[in-house]
């Protein structure tokens, strides 16, 4: 008896995994954690090279102090994350847009295949309608 529910629930457990969606969602957290990895780098360059200067001019570390100090932080920061990822995201739309516009323009010989094909066509109909 307990071995037959540890076989359903071990075969119950494989059945889980195996299903598309939870492994892609293993996936998803995976890249997620990479994407992150990449986009906090990146927002550290932007807030050390360009926004520390302007913040430190403005006096923001004093709004820590503030009683809702902390939470204008974490919105100052959130809208420097979402920059940075639209950046990104906008970056990789671009070259993604590029490469279908590459893959959809026409092969240059197939083009010139049909100019001539189309070239032939037309000498053929005037040369029948002079019954030549």
């Amino acid at each position: 008896m307990a071995r037959r529910r540890a076989t359903g629930f071990l075969r119950d457990f494989q059945d889980f995994i195996k299903r598309g969606n939870v492994v892609d969602l293993a996936v998803a957290v995976i890249l997620g954690g990479a994407f992150g990895s990449v986009v906090d780098e990146v927002v550290k360059l932007i807030t050390g090279a360009l926004l520390n200067p302007a913040m430190q001019a403005a006096g923001v570390e004093r709004l820590a102090d503030w009683p809702a100090g902390s939470v204008i932080v974490a919105l100052i920061n959130f809208i420097v994350i979402a920059f940075v990822v639209f950046l990104i995201v906008r970056a990789l739309e671009q070259f993604k847009r590029k490469e279908e516009a590459a893959e959809a323009a026409p092969d240059p010989a197939v083009v010139v295949q049909q100019q001539l094909a189309d070239a032939t066509n037309r000498l053929a109909s005037a040369l029948e309608s002079r019954q030549l």
